[in-house]
C-alpha cells in the first residue's frame, strides 16, 4: 500500500538557543513515494507532515475536492497552516507553487487513513 522510499532533501538549519539545545519548531524535508508519487514532506516535532495542496493535486487528482473534504470531515481529519519557515521550505522541494501564500500540511498518519478511505472511489466521470 505505502512504499516508504524515503530520502531526505536537505535539513533545515536549526535554531540554537543560549545553551545549545534545539528550538521547538525546527523541522527537516523530504521527499516520500505514497501509491507511486513522490511527495514532499516536513519532518515536524519527529511527525511527517504533507502540503495538502500537493496531496489533492497529484495523490488525489482525480477526485473532487469536495469528496475528499467529506471524507476528511468524516474522519475528523484536522490539518494546520503552516508557517512562513514552513512555506518557503515546501516551495524550495516545489510541494507548493511558488507564488503560494499559505498553506495547509496534512500528517501522514491522516494521509494514510484518507487514502485508504479513498480506495473504493473512482476518477471523475
Amino acid at each position: 500500500m505505502f512504499l516508504t522510499c524515503e530520502g531526505t532533501f536537505g535539513i533545515v538549519p536549526t535554531t540554537m538557543d543560549y545553551n545549545g539545545e534545539a528550538r521547538p519548531g525546527d523541522f527537516h524535508a523530504g521527499y516520500q513515494e505514497i501509491e507511486g508519487i513522490n511527495l514532499g514532506y516536513l519532518q515536524i516535532n519527529g511527525t511527517q507532515m504533507f502540503a495538502l495542496a500537493q496531496v489533492l493535486s497529484d495523490l488525489f487528482k482525480d477526485i473532487p475536492r469536495t469528496t475528499i473534504s467529506k471524507k476528511m470531515e468524516t474522519l475528523k481529519i484536522k490539518s494546520r497552516r503552516c508557517d512562513l519557515k514552513e512555506l518557503r521550505t515546501l516551495k524550495a522541494i516545489n510541494s507548493v507553487p511558488t507564488r503560494a501564500v499559505k498553506c495547509s500540511l496534512i500528517s501522514k498518519a491522516d494521509l494514510e487513513a484518507l487514502c485508504t478511505s479513498c480506495k473504493s472511489l473512482g476518477p471523475r466521470r
